[in-house]
């Protein structure tokens, strides 16, 4: 099945109306369109990653410059990042908002990816970081809006799930 790229759009412009001016990414499947979007927007800064912590880096500087930012990646990426989540965004109070493909969950064919969806929800609760699952077009903007509201009201980081009801296109 492949990517829905009204999904990606709806995703897109939502980021957009929360005044997200950075977007950082790893490429992806899932992102793929998201990543188009945000490249041929000449308003948004789109960060190419080789890592995925080094998002949390982008992050925490465009705080500090006072642009909104968003990380996107999936979930292997998220765990890999870990380190930079701690230590920067949770000890000094960064907002980051991160979109995570929630690869390995319900639904998921290919093997090599169902390690990161077990963890996944278990890591961010460990970290108490909020988190919710974007699974309606509908709903996804006030989703957004609110999770962006949420982590630059706490100063902390807060995660969307992108699943796959939301990502693929129907059949």
């Amino acid at each position: 099945m492949p990517v829905s790229e009204a999904s990606s759009k709806v995703i897109y412009d939502a980021l957009k109306a929360a005044d997200v001016g950075v977007i950082s990414a790893l490429p992806e499947t899932w992102l793929v369109h998201l990543i188009r979007m945000a490249d041929d927007d000449p308003a948004m800064t789109l960060v190419r990653l080789a890592k995925e912590e080094e998002g949390v880096g982008i992050s925490t500087g465009a705080h500090f410059a006072g642009v909104r930012s968003a990380m996107l990646m999936q979930n292997h990426g998220f765990l890999q990042s870990i380190n930079g989540i701690v230590s920067c965004a949770l000890l000094y109070k960064i907002p980051l908002l991160m979109l995570v493909s929630d690869r390995g969950h319900l639904g998921e064919p290919d093997p090599w990816q169902t390690e990161g969806g077990r963890y996944t929800r278990h890591v961010l609760d460990a970290l108490r970081i909020v988190h919710s699952e974007l699974r309606d077009q509908e709903a996804v903007s006030h989703q957004i809006a609110e999770a962006m509201t949420l982590a630059q009201a706490s100063l902390s980081p807060v995660a969307l799930l992108l699943t796959r009801d939301l990502m693929w296109e129907k059949q």
